[in-house]
Order: C-alpha cells, then sequence, then structure tokens
C-alpha cells in the first residue's frame, strides 16, 4: 500500500471516529470538554498502542512483586526520538516511577539494573553514576528474543493479536 493510500485511510478512519463522537456527545459537552490533542499540545512523547502489552510481558519476567512498567514508563516519557536518555537526577525518575522514602533511589537502580539485564535498556556509567546514559531498546524486538526460548503464553498471543490489529512488526 502507497503511503498516499494509508494516509487517506487514517484520515478516512479519524473522520468517522469523529463523527460518532459528535453522535454520541452533544455539541455544548463537546465545546466544554478539554480534550487531548497530541497535534495541539506540547510536552507528550510518540507511545506504541502495544504498551500495555509491553508492561503485562515486562512485570511477569520481573521477579515477583517488584514489576518493572513503572520504571520503564518514567523512561519512556522523558526519551526522544533518538532512544538516547540522559539521567542527569534519579531522585526524579524513581519519584516519577512511584517510589519515595530513604530507598526510593536505591529501589529504581535495582529495578533498572533487571530492565539492562532482559535487554530493555543499555546503559553507561556517567558523571552522575550508573544508568547516566541510556539507550531505549524496541521493546518488540526484546520480547521476540525473550520468547524464542520460552513458550509462547496468553500475554505473548494477547502482544501478537494488538501487533496485528495495529500493524506493529517485530523487526521494525
Amino acid at each position: 500500500m502507497s503511503a498516499i493510500a494509508i494516509k487517506v485511510g487514517r484520515k478516512k478512519q479519524s473522520e468517522k471516529r469523529q463523527s460518532l463522537i459528535e453522535s454520541l456527545w452533544d455539541k455544548e459537552t463537546l465545546d466544554s470538554t478539554p480534550i487531548w490533542n497530541r497535534l495541539k499540545q506540547d510536552g507528550y512523547t510518540t507511545l506504541p498502542r502495544t504498551m500495555p502489552q509491553i508492561h503485562a510481558i515486562m512485570d511477569v519476567l520481573a521477579e515477583k512483586g517488584k514489576p518493572l512498567s513503572g520504571v520503564y514508563l518514567s523512561l519512556w516519557c522523558n526519551v526522544f526520538d533518538e532512544g538516547f536518555l540522559e539521567v542527569k537526577d534519579k531522585e526524579r525518575f524513581a519519584f516519577e516511577a512511584g517510589f519515595s522514602g530513604q530507598r526510593a533511589v536505591t529501589t529504581w537502580l535495582i529495578r533498572m539494573k533487571k530492565l539492562e539485564e532482559l535487554g530493555f535498556i543499555k546503559s553507561k556509567e556517567g558523571a552522575s553514576g550508573p544508568f547516566n546514559y541510556l539507550l531505549l531498546v524496541n521493546p518488540l524486538s526484546v520480547i521476540k528474543k525473550v520468547y524464542e526460548t520460552r513458550p509462547k503464553d496468553q500475554l505473548y498471543n494477547a502482544l501478537i493479536g494488538r501487533m496485528s490489529e495495529v500493524g506493529a512488526k517485530f523487526d521494525e
């Protein structure tokens, strides 16, 4: 399918959604409701539509009671298109991931180490210590590699289903 055909198809889908919205809510409600629009708002990031499935798999791969998804989401919300992130303030990242108190940064560092062991990130030390410089690896590539050595389960199958719905592929 050509790029033009894809763009036309997306526009048609957008028009269908807008029509449905307008048929479900009255004009007054729509005019008075501040709806998020990534094309008009600043401060957004590109997020894979498969992120919920990625997070579910990631948390199963982590040790029981030590989920990784909050830490990973915080990283994702701070990264730019190059997949590179400089972590200058570990306290802020620990807080964003939901950790507080005296052990917040220590807990964050332990989860970061697990993310790196699983292959979701690559890191280099810097002036701020470990995990100062990060590369976020394509999570679909990581999951594909993980499932080469383990049985395909419900979470993996759900990911494959969602990938099919949104047109995502492992090797991109």
